[in-house]
């Protein structure tokens, strides 16, 4: 992975120093709340309902297993023992001191970790999907591209007020793990027929309160203009963005406004005067950054095992984890593991102790080459194991309550932490979710029902991103009373689609038999190998809505 140079170090560290005076000053009383506001948010620390929370960078999702043990020696010192690990491959700790702040983040610095920019209207933490550098799909490691992303946006004076927040991602494989359509900019990073990298760039995605799928605004764009066209995009955004009305000042509602035609052109224009500039990239620039991704000295290995297979055939509990939870790798003998953060009622989604953030690190060194990942999905990634330990892993990550085989299934559900931590939701998050996984904590009938995601947002932020889930629910405000409004028919990957209203909200008790009766028009009226998306698209939304509404007034009379 990738490590700092001096210059990264010297402004993380004086970053840390520059906060800690404007900390102190606050807490004397020499700045205002207001005052203080745009600088806690430049350093990812946001006043919620109960306490400060601090929100972490993991840029593209990478932790080395000395980050991870800092983040757990954080999370018991100075907060309640635990991390939030979110949809945006970030952490969050919730109960956090102000005056603790500039501590914890010299402890970060000095493990190579900040919170720049993980808030404000800046551009934020730059995405990729978990599997970067591994997966068998994959057609470039897409990690060197993000690094100098990273590199190049942080504290980028240009760029650090812009109308609203800012959210890249980049993918590089057959399947799209990096949700690239929801975000402001989508980067799918390819080989031509002439094997040079390009790129295909996507504009104007988003979810929130106007959910939009992002257009193709360019293909076959040399790698060497990424820093060159992302400034474009930018300048043209930073330049006609809206200021007066935070709800319509993202990327996505200036793009439909102008039509995408009309802000492609504008784009053109502005980089045709910039893209000879001191912001194309060389080839000695790339192959400094990509230095740190080189891959692993892996073993030689055979792509069966016997001792393996014979694990499988014995332990039906073991294989079924291996099912859900292990993705093929790109080299042979060797595997990914996903580990659950949804054990269901025990913990809320994506919550992980210091305790289990530990053992995650104990894993990487032992099982793999001391790293980890953070996932979409707010589940953890060991990238890196042979085939071979994939029992005693399995092992050790049942005792430490991470090996739940439910990846893809109903209960893999995504959630922000929602109205019991955070001050802008309308309603709560995790005892929805939890309901849902207690109703449905019968493993063989979530592997007979197969993959449907579930995602679940407390106000139309939509921090969980429940537009993109096959059932995606959302929190609203009734009078003064929690309701929930589902949606139904959303996707992510390369057949993205935002899920449909099925009508009016229900109350918190009624969510767990809504999402029964959901469930059940789909067993129903699936076809073979069909997915809950396919039969959804086939049937419509008519039949799911006649199920729910039709039993929820039975059951009310």
């Amino acid at each position: 992975m990738y490590h700092y140079d001096d210059y990264d170090r010297a402004l993380v560290h004086e970053r840390v120093a520059q906060f800690r005076d404007q900390v102190e000053r606050r807490i004397s009383g020499e700045l205002s709340e207001e005052e203080f506001l745009p600088l806690r948010l430049q350093n990812g620390l946001y006043l919620q309902k109960h306490a400060y929370m601090l929100r972490v960078a993991i840029p593209y999702g990478t932790l080395g297993s000395n980050q991870l043990r800092c983040l757990a020696q954080i999370a018991r010192q100075y907060d309640r023992d635990y991390g939030h690990f979110t949809t945006r491959q970030n952490i969050q700790f919730n109960w956090i001191e102000l005056e603790r702040v500039p501590d914890i983040l010299e402890k970060l610095a000095d493990v190579e970790m900040h919170a720049i920019q993980t808030s404000g209207n800046c551009v934020r933490n730059i995405t990729t999907e978990a599997f970067a550098g591994v997966a068998a799909d994959e057609l470039l490691d897409p990690r060197p591209l993000a690094e100098i992303l990273r590199q190049w946006s942080t504290v980028n004076p240009e760029f650090l007020f812009l109308p609203r927040k800012f959210k890249i991602a980049l993918c590089s494989a057959l399947q799209d793990r990096a949700a690239v359509q929801m975000h402001d900019i989508g980067l799918y990073l390819y080989r031509d027929e002439q094997g040079r990298m390009m790129l295909r760039v996507l504009v104007g995605g988003g979810l929130g309160r106007t959910p939009i799928l992002g257009l193709q605004i360019r293909d076959g764009l040399p790698w060497q203009h990424l820093l060159s066209y992302v400034e474009a995009v930018l300048r043209v955004y930073n330049r006609h963005g809206r200021r007066d009305n935070k709800y319509k000042a993202r990327i996505k509602i200036l793009v439909k406004a102008l039509g995408i035609e009309a802000f492609a052109r504008e784009v053109e224009e502005e980089w045709q005067q910039i893209k000879d500039g001191p912001a194309e990239l060389t080839l000695d620039e790339f192959e400094r950054v990509a230095a740190g991704f080189v891959p692993p000295a892996y073993e030689s290995l055979a792509d069966t095992d016997l001792e393996f297979g014979t694990r499988l055939s014995q332990h039906p509990d073991f294989a079924r984890w291996v099912d859900r939870n292990v993705y093929a790798h790109k080299v042979s003998g060797y595997a990914s593991v996903v580990l659950s953060t949804k054990p269901g009622i025990t913990a809320p989604p994506g919550d992980v102790t210091s305790t289990q953030m530990d053992a995650v690190a104990d894993w990487a060194d032992s099982f793999g080459f001391g790293e980890i990942r953070i996932a979409h999905e707010q589940n953890l990634v060991l990238p890196d194991v042979r085939k071979a330990d994939l029992y005693a892993l399995w092992q050790l990550a049942s005792e430490a309550g991470l090996a739940t085989p439910n990846i893809g299934l109903l209960t893999d559900i995504i959630a922000c932490p929602g109205g019991d931590y955070c001050s802008l939701a309308n309603a709560k998050s995790i005892p929805i979710a939890q309901a849902i996984q207690q109703r449905f904590e019968d493993l063989d009938y979530l592997h007979d029902i197969g993959e449907i995601s579930l995602n679940i947002s407390g106000c139309m932020n939509a921090c969980g991103h429940h537009h993109i889930g096959n059932i995606g629910i959302l929190g609203v405000d009734k009078n003064g009373s929690e309701w929930y409004q589902i949606t139904l028919g959303g996707a992510q990957g390369n057949y993205s689609a935002l899920g449909k209203v099925m009508g009016p909200s229900f109350g918190v008790d009624e969510v767990p038999d809504v999402i029964e009766r959901i469930v059940e028009t789909f067993t129903d009226y699936r076809e073979t190998e069909e997915t809950f998306v396919d039969t959804f698209q086939r049937i419509g939304l008519e039949p799911f809505k006649e199920r729910v509404y039709r039993k929820t007034v039975e059951v009310s009379a």
